[in-house]
């Protein structure tokens, strides 16, 4: 089997970005430092440019068939791109002549680099890469601020990411040593015939892994610390972009198991863990980065849904693309608005926000009822056609979790949304000196990314039948 680099020109691309990025930010002054912030841009766009243009064709084999070209990795290549490339505009008010502003950036290309990787990865040994390529410039951004705060999610994001990692890899171990191969293509046959506690124990490890980085239980414990503690910008990024490729990849994971134990019920039994979790801890946040943290806990459980269906029905891997896209926009919109108000770091510190920032107001009420699943943003659309794979793949109790969770979740979105459209003074506590002046790449991006949840939720059908194909 060739091993036919070119289909991988994407990770190529921003790889190689990330490496331009952070050689000529050592050259340039610090007056010139958005030379990097557009060299980052570019590669951006070339590799979602690059994934676009091989989307519609069949699966291909790459790299001796450790790494897979089809439906599912273009989608998350575009995505994980386009992603990153609104996060780009967010950072550009952040560190903005900042002596790490290059590096910035180029660890921004290197996770993305390792969230395609776990994205079309079809070998065990594959995903660690990608696991470890994803991860470790994480780390450096969330300490990159150098605020207490985030020095100390750092740490734990740190030491969380070298406990799942290891035990990724004792998975990775337990696996290899009952089958003799990591590649999934061989694993499914060999592991129907080996020790099932075994097997077992290997998957369980290999799927905590991925939930580190994916931000869901059992490894979420860092993630509203680090949405608290980084800066705007990372938060949004932490918070969305790794979780594609960490899905895209459990996905793979599940659907090459063998029948020989209950994987869809310890799939769906993390999903409800990591939405109920999730939903119950946001109500009590006062922090609006904080609980968006806690909410995107949350919604790795709904994005869990239709892995637990992996192989099982039809639906599960459009649904579950379709609501990755839908997250993506819909999660940066969010973070958007509040990282064009850097200062409010409390819900009451929005109130009259809607007033005196229409756009905003109205930008940050379509991503919070977003985030929901309410019509007819592409959320409600992927939250939609999860549960229908849910209850095609048999699991309809699980669909019916899913919108008790989803009622469950109005609550703490309408409490900030009141706070936003409230009338009356904030307390002097929360009140931030100044009006309301947001920072002008964010609450463009803003305004796009929210725009854009609506038009992708109106065209969810197009989008539909190009993720089926």
């Amino acid at each position: 089997m060739a091993m036919r680099p070119l289909l991988l020109l994407p990770e190529i691309v921003l790889f190689l970005g990330g490496l331009a990025v952070l050689v000529s930010g050592s050259f340039l002054p610090r007056t010139r430092q958005w030379v990097t912030r557009a060299i980052a841009a570019v590669a951006l766009v070339a590799a979602a440019i690059l994934a676009a243009v091989d989307l519609p064709s069949p699966a291909q084999p790459a790299m001796e068939g450790t790494f897979t070209v089809d439906t599912a990795t273009g989608v998350a290549r575009i995505v994980a791109a386009l992603g990153t490339l609104i996060v780009l505009a967010l950072a550009s008010d952040e560190v903005a002549g900042s002596p790490r502003e290059s590096e910035t950036y180029a660890l921004f290309l290197f996770s993305t680099t390792g969230t395609l990787v776990l994205a079309g990865a079809d070998d065990l040994l594959v995903v660690v890469v990608g696991f470890l390529l994803a991860s470790i410039p994480l780390y450096g951004l969330i300490g990159i601020a150098r605020t207490p705060r985030g020095a100390e999610a750092a740490m734990k994001t740190y030491l969380l990411g070298a406990l799942f990692g290891i035990l990724l890899l004792l998975g990775v171990t337990l696996l290899y040593g009952v089958s003799a191969t990591t590649s999934y293509a061989d694993l499914t046959g060999r592991l129907a015939e080996a020790p099932q506690g075994v097997v077992a124990a290997g998957v369980v490890a290999v799927l905590g892994g991925l939930m580190f980085k994916a931000g869901g239980i059992p490894g979420h414990f860092w993630v509203p610390d680090a949405a608290e503690g980084a800066g705007g910008a990372v938060a949004a990024f932490l918070t969305t972009v790794p979780k594609i490729g960490a899905m895209v990849a459990a996905y793979r994971l599940i659907a090459m198991l063998p029948d020989t134990l209950a994987w869809p019920l310890l799939v769906a039994v993390l999903a409800v863990a990591s939405m109920t979790l999730g939903n119950l801890a946001a109500y009590w946040q006062t922090d609006p980065r904080r609980l968006l943290g806690w909410s995107t806990v949350s919604q790795v459980g709904y994005l869990l849904v239709p892995v637990a269906v992996a192989g099982r029905s039809d639906l599960a891997l459009p649904s579950l693309l379709l609501y990755l896209a839908g997250y993506t926009v819909t999660n940066l919109a969010a973070f958007a608005v509040t990282t064009a108000f850097p200062d409010r770091r409390d819900l009451d510190s929005y109130r009259g926000m809607g007033r005196a920032r229409p756009w905003l107001g109205a930008s940050l009420v379509v991503a919070l009822l977003g985030l929901v699943g309410t019509p007819p943003t592409v959320v409600f659309a992927g939250k939609l056609t999860t549960t229908a794979a849910a209850w095609d793949g048999g699991l309809a109790w699980l669909a019916v979790l899913v919108f008790v969770n989803t009622v469950i979740s109005l609550f703490y979105y309408l409490r900030w949304i009141a706070s936003v459209y409230g009338r009356g003074e904030p307390p002097a506590r929360t009140l931030p000196e100044g009006a309301f002046v947001p920072r002008a790449w964010s609450a463009t991006a803003a305004v796009v990314t929210s725009a854009l949840s609506l038009v992708l939720g109106i065209g969810a059908g197009v989008l539909w039948s190009v993720f089926s194909i």
